[in-house]
């Protein structure tokens, strides 16, 4: 469980032994894996521009929403998981 994010902000998040991003995209909280299907590396290092994360390792951008790869290297989307919030807490389906 994790506190409600602001519009724009993401946080990493382990549920299920998985690592996870969770990102508010205008008021409604989306979730994909974190570990960039490229090269590993943690997508909560990089950047959050409207619907997608950027990597910082080689660019690949994510769309927050569906976890779908919006531009390579990486070729293999993001696993997407549902959230559910409770107050100001939210847990993700794992």
């Amino acid at each position: 469980m994790t506190k409600v994010l602001s519009p724009g902000q993401m946080t990493a998040v382990e549920s299920g032994g998985k690592n996870i991003l969770v990102a508010n995209i205008k008021g409604e909280h989306f979730a994909i894996g974190n570990v960039c299907t490229h090269r590993g590396c943690k997508l909560s290092n990089g950047t959050l521009t409207g619907d997608n994360v950027v990597c910082p390792c080689h660019g690949s951008t994510f769309n927050v929403k569906t976890g779908a790869v919006v531009k390579g290297p990486a070729q293999n989307p993001e696993p997407a998981y549902k959230v559910k919030i409770e107050g100001d807490s939210l847990t993700v389906l794992t």
